[in-house]
């Protein structure tokens, strides 16, 4: 059994989204999905976010038998966590899937703390054998071009991007229960790889 752990966003939990069929498909094909609570998911703060998500992470078990996943924000806390991940002390991660992910600052004030530094992609690559990204091109968040962050993220962290014409940003409101296959299909892929 492999595990994987899902930062959710901004205005999300747990049963937000797609995150309650990811879960239902993953453990019919014998894996464990955590998607931990961040705390004041209405106002997100950039440390204690991390500090969540991370200790949520290291808890589930082996490093190389886990999946890390986000969706909107919960993607770059992905990555804020995994650049201060040390990855000689506590493993490297299976790998990482960032769905409708923001490479740089897309006009939320109340999310700026997450973008304040550059990433530092090197540390990011040592901290996971494979990236994928997934990004739909009518995503209405990452304007005025999803591709532009795609092609930020393929070439940071050496991903593999799957861009889909649609899907919107693959659910935005905790209320907006959406399927994602292809979410499903890419951390099975990870976790094969």
């Amino acid at each position: 059994m492999s595990e994987i752990v899902v930062a959710h966003g901004y205005g999300a939990s747990d049963d937000s989204v797609w995150f309650p069929y990811l879960t239902e498909q993953l453990a019919q094909a014998g894996h464990r999905v955590t998607v931990p609570r961040l705390p004041d998911t209405g106002a997100p703060r950039l440390e204690p976010w991390r500090k969540a998500y991370g200790d949520a992470a290291l808890a589930v078990g082996p490093a190389g038998s886990t999946v890390l996943v986000g969706h909107s924000i919960g993607a770059v806390n992905v990555l804020r966590f995994l650049e201060q991940h040390d990855p000689e002390a506590d493993g490297v991660f299976a790998g990482v899937l960032l769905v409708s992910a923001s490479a740089h600052e897309v006009g939320y004030d109340a999310l700026a703390s997450f973008f304040e530094d550059e990433f530092d992609w090197a540390r990011i690559r040592r901290s996971a054998r494979h990236f994928r990204i997934l990004q739909a091109v009518d995503d209405p968040v990452n304007q005025p071009d999803p591709t532009e962050h795609v092609r930020l993220f393929v070439e940071g962290l050496g991903a593999t991007a799957v861009v889909t014409p649609t899907g919107g940003h693959f659910g935005a409101t905790p209320d907006d229960h959406v399927e994602v296959p292809e979410a499903v299909r890419l951390v099975l892929e990870l976790l094969a790889a």
